[in-house]
């Protein structure tokens, strides 16, 4: 025991006198610096607000990103993906590259892969890619572990080969300042399913980070950061169960939301940032990390406003794009970027999310769907039929500010999708639904738009009102036709009552006679077939009401006969040389057949097509019930019966022992 305890301590000794090895030094504390955004929607250029002033635009978010460099000259600059999709310029997607190209002039050093990359499906991101990479300009590196090409996806060697051209890693190792970063990137649950002709399959998200995470500690990384298309809101969502559950991610960019926080939101030592959508802001976090343990040292958005000056050479490069889009794209439609189609003397405002009221600009967007589709009737030769228009919250990208109004700001509002034709802008399509699924498809705005702000509907060519204390599917209280219903001049009387009559309206900038209405509102027959007008993306999602509403809801689009539809495709409207007429070249159409006058005074407000009542009047809670509402006031008298039963046991019970 003695010999073994003298060793011991000579062991102790010695190791004591030798100098520390690199393993057993603590961890370097330093300082880091990350600058960055997410959702840009192609926001080349300065868009109005609705203050009165102008938010984003890349020469001045240039000039941000060149002072917060000059402040912090170790910054990485990071984007969180929906890069494209939102502007004139993203018609430059698959064979220019524009998006990325630009961020690379910027000087972004990593992005990742957003829903909205994906609009023009896999083929298209890999043209895209491709576009890119054949440039030979500076790009940014893209990052995205969790989603690749399916299987079955007919273009899947193709699109790898893309993504293999461009050098698409799951992960990269980047060194600046003298610290080792580990970056990656992920997409989000919901992310994915808004991206439904991606053709791509989503593995597991905190699988892959944690995957991600081992790798890049195996190769040194001292700070990880995540580039997540995933979204936080309320100060949870995806974004914030993958941080609680998955260790070692340092940062985490959040996208897909649009949401914005003025301070990080904290959890398991990981923080995570959003700076708001369309290049309103600039975010800019600083960490000083020591061993595990992190510290906020600085943490700002600076606003992308008129009070930034644009960059010279980002503003080149912006309107050399500008040019091409003028060359290529408006061409077709005779149009150019800066056209005025007409003027506004009030701001037309995109919903506000998650409140269920009218909206002047949807209803703007949905009375030109009419009238594109009596244009289209027209040119096909086609007799006027009972037509009901639909546009959704979650299409509505942008506001109309008053002022002149050009091509451009009526693309930015509908500049979502890609039609069959493969250019941007999504197409109108018309198909048909029985009575009882059109009151259907309202119920999806009445009750389905407080958890799905996005659902929410404006029409043309249906009053209707609802309740929002009634039962779930069952909140629509009455529901009009108005059975004649192309309209521009002048504004149908939705106060009427059914059998009420409009006057004629006049000729319109096309040459044919805009009619009112002669009969304005008329019931809906529960079998009659409707015909529906609306964008590709509104369309294909009225086939998945019935999966999320549990069957409680049933919408079947069809063709003109009564078969369902089988491809979208089939449905799209024309004009007279056979082209599609995309969404926002509908609204272009509508705000040109205005003329000097602009538009209508009548559209500074709602006019009452939809009514929204939160009474709790009995009456109007319980008149017209369907089978959803009888069943469950059967188990509410069912359970207050067995309760009342159960009481009066007991009462009697203890009378019986008393």
């Amino acid at each position: 025991m003695k010999k073994f305890c003298s060793l011991l301590l000579a062991l102790l000794l010695t190791v004591l006198a030798l100098p520390q090895s690199e393993a057993l030094a603590p961890c370097p504390s330093f300082e880091t610096t990350i600058l960055f955004t997410h959702d840009l929607h192609s926001h080349f250029l300065p868009q109005p607000g609705p203050d009165g002033g102008e938010s984003g635009g890349y020469a001045r978010l240039k000039t941000a990103i060149d002072r917060e460099k000059a402040r912090y000259p170790d910054a990485l600059l990071v984007d969180g993906g929906d890069f494209s999709i939102g502007s004139l310029i993203q018609t430059l997607y698959t064979t220019q590259a524009a998006e990325l190209r630009t961020m690379g002039a910027l000087g972004y050093d990593a992005a990742t892969l957003g829903n909205h990359e994906f609009d023009h499906t896999g083929a298209g991101l890999a043209q895209m890619l491709n576009a890119a990479a054949n440039s030979g300009e500076r790009l940014p590196a893209l990052v995205e572990s969790n989603y690749v090409p399916a299987s079955d996806n007919p273009d899947r060697d193709a699109i790898l080969a893309a993504m293999d051209n461009y050098g698409v890693q799951e992960t990269m190792i980047l060194k600046r300042g003298g610290v080792t970063y580990g970056i990656f990137g992920l997409m989000g649950v919901d992310s994915h399913d808004c991206a439904p002709t991606s053709g791509f399959v989503l593995e597991n998200m905190a699988q892959a980070a944690r995957r991600c995470v081992e790798s890049l500690e195996a190769q040194g990384a001292e700070f990880i950061l995540c580039l997540s298309h995933s979204g936080t809101e309320g100060g949870k969502g995806e974004d914030y169960e993958l941080a609680k559950t998955v260790d070692g991610i340092d940062v985490i960019v959040s996208g897909h939301t649009h949401t914005t926080l003025a301070e990080p939101i904290v959890v398991n030592n990981t923080y995570i940032v959003s700076a708001g959508p369309y290049c309103r802001n600039l975010g800019s976090i600083t960490l000083e990390k020591d061993g595990d343990a992190l510290r906020l040292t600085d943490y700002r958005l600076t606003p992308i406003d008129e009070t930034l000056p644009g960059d010279p050479g980002a503003a080149a490069l912006v309107e050399s794009w500008k040019v091409q889009v003028g060359e290529t794209y408006l061409k077709r439609y005779d149009l150019t970027y800066d056209q005025v189609l007409a003027r506004s003397d009030f701001d037309l405002n995109t919903p506000r999310s998650g409140v269920q009221e009218g909206n002047a600009l949807g209803e703007l967007v949905a009375d030109s769907f009419l009238y594109a589709a009596g244009a289209a009737d027209r040119a096909a030769g086609r007799e006027y039929q009972t037509t009901v228009a639909v546009t959704a919250d979650g299409v509505l990208r942008a506001n109309l500010a008053a002022g002149d109004l050009t091509a451009s700001q009526a693309f930015d509002v509908l500049s979502m999708g890609v039609g069959s034709d493969g250019t941007s802008g999504f197409p109108l399509v018309a198909v048909y639904l029985t009575g009882a699924e059109l009151r259907d498809a309202l119920e999806v705005d009445a009750s389905v738009t407080p958890i799905m702000p996005a659902t929410q509907l404006y029409c043309a060519g249906v009053r209707y009102g609802f309740n929002t204390h009634r039962m779930f599917f069952n909140r629509v209280t009455d529901a009009l036709l108005c059975e004649t219903n192309t309209w521009t001049k002048e504004a149908p009387a939705y106060g009427a009552t059914a059998g009420d009559t409009q006057p004629s309206g006049s000729e319109d900038s096309y040459g044919y006679t805009v009619v009112h209405s002669d009969t304005v509102l008329s019931g809906i027959q529960d079998s009659r077939l409707y015909r529906v007008v609306t964008g590709m993306y509104s369309a294909q999602m009225l086939g998945t009401v019935k999966g999320k509403s549990m069957g409680l809801l049933s919408l079947e689009p069809k063709m003109a006969d009564g078969t369902p539809v089988t491809d979208f495709n089939d449905c799209i409207l024309r004009n007279e040389n056979g082209s599609e007429i995309k969404e926002w070249y509908a609204l272009a159409m509508y705000l040109q057949s205005f003329g000097p006058d602009g538009i209508p005074a009548r559209y500074s407000a709602p006019d009452g097509r939809k009514t929204v009542s939160s009474s709790w009047n009995p009456i109007e809670l319980l008149k017209n019930p369907n089978w959803i509402t009888l069943l469950a006031l059967a188990v509410i008298l069912l359970v207050f019966t067995s309760a009342a039963l159960i009481i009066r046991f007991v009462v009697r019970r203890r009378r019986r022992r008393g």
